[in-house]
């Protein structure tokens, strides 16, 4: 097999302005104007993000070799499944604000904009750490574990956006019209320049998402120490996730199992990065583990649904 071709600024910049591309032409061809995304189109755009994914890990084996795409989709599917957590925070957020669906994937598409910006700095951060310094593995390592035993015995907690620190400021420095604009995050309120509560729900949706990343970037990091596969493995997630969300924000509610499955993916993750002196995983075997974990998650919680369902069909028919 030939040598690994080595990963540059070229292609840091080749792969952010392919996103951004794309982004560009989803809002500005598809999505022009505000309207309910439905369904259909919904998972019409997941799929075509996973096949985008596929088809760029299977550029990752060419190029790179079998293991550093093995090494992508594991981490594609631990933070797609951990990012799940974070749907039902966002739907929380739309219903707190009150934001009307036509105007909901404005918000997620900027959203993803300030995710490209902080993740990266985050995983460029995150790399960096990692390469000067051994013992910070086993800081991120032990993070995981403890993070996943406090999701495994907590619950989701409510969003409170009256209580976030950043939306707080923002009204306390900038005026803010009384209500929405249609889709507008900037207005003016006199001669002054104004946000509107659209523009405070982006700013709820960022800090939210730059909150999961700090428990979902160190699990990938478990998984390979490669900055670049670390990055797309995360933008490629976050993409299809957002345009699953329509799907999943009415259905995150049946999951109940999902975040008990999340809480087990993170301390596995985090005793692999704490053990793999002694005991180095095979990625294979790892991605293997998570697909195991989350299916048998979601299938739990789909069973012991439809077991409520019937609870009461059956209490009614005696």
């Amino acid at each position: 097999m030939p040598a690994p071709v080595p990963i540059t600024a070229w292609h840091w910049a080749g792969f952010i302005l392919v996103i951004l591309l794309f982004l560009a032409v989803d809002l500005g061809v598809f999505h022009r104007f505000a309207r309910v995304v439905k369904l259909r189109e919904a998972l019409l755009w997941t799929s075509v993000w996973v096949m985008l994914a596929l088809l760029f890990a299977r550029g990752l084996a060419h190029w790179r070799g079998e293991e550093e795409s093995l090494q992508f989709l594991t981490g594609y599917l631990i933070e797609f499944s951990l990012s799940m957590d974070n749907v039902f925070a966002i739907a929380m957020i739309f219903t707190a604000f009150g934001v009307a669906g036509a105007h909901q994937y404005r918000v997620l598409y900027w959203g993803i904009a300030g995710a490209l910006l902080m993740r990266g700095l985050m995983i460029g951060v995150g790399a960096a750490l990692l390469q000067s310094f051994q013992w910070v593995s086993l800081v991120v390592g032990a993070f995981l574990v403890l993070t996943g035993i406090q999701w495994a015995f907590s619950r989701q907690d409510i969003v409170r956006p009256e209580e976030n620190l950043i939306v707080r400021l923002a009204r306390k420095v900038f005026p803010v019209s009384p209500g929405f604009e249609g889709d507008r995050f900037l207005t003016w309120i006199g001669a002054r320049r104004a946000l509107t509560p659209l523009a405070l729900v982006l700013l709820a949706v960022e800090t939210t998402d730059l909150l999961f990343a700090v428990d979902s970037i160190p699990a990938i990091f478990a998984v390979t120490q490669s900055a670049f596969v670390v990055f797309t493995s995360n933008i490629f997630a976050i993409l299809g996730l957002r345009s699953l969300y329509f799907v999943l924000a009415g259905a995150m509610r049946y999951f109940r199992y999902l975040r008990t499955g999340l809480a087990v993916i993170l301390v596995f993750i985090g005793l692999k990065m704490l053990l793999v002196r002694w005991h180095p995983m095979p990625t294979a075997i790892s991605l293997a583990v998570v697909l195991a974990i989350l299916t048998l998650s979601i299938g739990v919680s789909i069973l012991a649904g439809r077991r409520k369902k019937a609870a009461p069909d059956a209490a009614g028919r005696v």
